[in-house]
């Protein structure tokens, strides 16, 4: 073979195809036989071949990415779900690009402007900022379809996949009066963001349901990965503590632990514990740490399923919102108050 560029029509000719089939088989598309398939393949291997990806994103207008936006990715449960987002689209020929937007309002209008412009196939977004009308107003701006993750936002497009905070937190101060505790902490970050809103209102809706009045126990932190050390200690030296934690995310979980362990309390024994979210972690803490809990393989293949049939022509469908169930899985970091 002459020192040249391989060209598509080279391996057409070679597979004993067409060009369409041969660019069939490398954007992966479903309506390809398994001979074909198999023809294509051979003989891109043999002229090692390396196609355009420009000048097929340019042909086919689809540049086969996934822009992500997230609000602070060293938060490991987004962590762990871009990691399954990716999985999901990979499948699909789709690559994911992930936007850290550490809660950085003009950092998270810079990177919707950059997938705008770059031409994104479609977008997963969760900003920490999803009540600013110049961040709305990008999304509904966009021309490719976007999916918002756990976020409350009002656009007039959007797709989005919710997570029932409300009924997670519920079932789990349920779970922690059938125990005996009265006084239930709840650690949340300080943000006017979806997950924060709904897990008070459930936290405060299960107090009602079981006839109590909910106590001013709510720590709020600066952001999702500050410490709760100082004020939880504060709490526990108060004149009437609380007796169990509902702490959300990690980073929020380890500090609440070592504040207890601090103040001389042990887990269960003397204070109960429930984690928004599983990691590592909490599973291996001794005691394993009781979570709320999100299938994240599940909630990636309802992601990818929504932003695909936008792509695949659904585009003037009207907005449709999925709620994602949590699961509680107790552990052995609950137990009944200590007398």
């Amino acid at each position: 073979m002459q020192d040249r560029k391989i060209r598509i029509h080279d391996v057409a000719a070679l597979a004993g195809v067409s060009v369409g089939s041969v660019s069939r088989v490398l954007n992966r598309a479903a309506n390809v036989s398994a001979e074909v398939r198999e023809q294509v393949e051979r003989a891109v291997a043999a002229l090692r071949y390396q196609p355009s990806h420009a000048a097929r994103a340019l042909r086919s207008r689809s540049s086969r990415t996934i822009g992500c936006l997230f609000s602070d990715v060293t938060n490991p449960l987004y962590a762990r779900a871009f990691r399954a987002l990716e999985e999901s689209f990979r499948a699909d020929g789709y690559m994911l690009l992930l936007a850290n937007g550490l809660n950085d309002l003009e950092r998270e209008r810079e990177s919707l402007r950059t997938f705008a412009l770059r031409g994104m196939d479609g977008v997963v977004c969760a900003p920490g900022n999803e009540r600013d009308p110049e961040l709305i107003g990008l999304i509904d701006a966009m021309s490719m379809p976007v999916v918002l993750y756990d976020r409350e936002m009002p656009t007039a497009r959007t797709d989005a996949v919710l997570f029932d905070h409300v009924s997670g937190v519920r079932s789990a101060c349920t779970q922690l009066f059938a125990l005996g505790h009265r006084r239930i902490a709840l650690a949340l970050w300080d943000a006017d963001s979806r997950p924060v809103r709904r897990r008070t209102e459930g936290y405060r809706a299960a107090y009602r349901a079981a006839g109590m009045e909910p106590p001013a126990l709510i720590l709020r932190q600066p952001t999702a990965t500050s410490s709760v050390f100082d004020d939880l200690l504060r709490l526990l030296s108060a004149p009437d503590p609380p007796s169990a934690l509902i702490a959300q995310g990690t980073h929020t979980l380890v500090s609440a632990l070592r504040a207890l362990a601090h103040a001389g309390l042990r887990v269960p024994q003397d204070f109960s514990v429930i984690s928004i979210g599983d990691s590592d972690f909490a599973q291996t803490h001794v005691p394993a740490i009781s979570v709320l809990r999100t299938n994240a393989g599940h909630v990636a293949a309802q992601v990818r399923c929504m932003l695909l049939e936008r792509l695949n022509g659904a585009r003037a469908a009207p907005p449709r919102k999925v709620l994602m169930p949590y699961e509680l899985e107790m552990r052995a970091s609950c137990g009944p108050p200590a007398r």
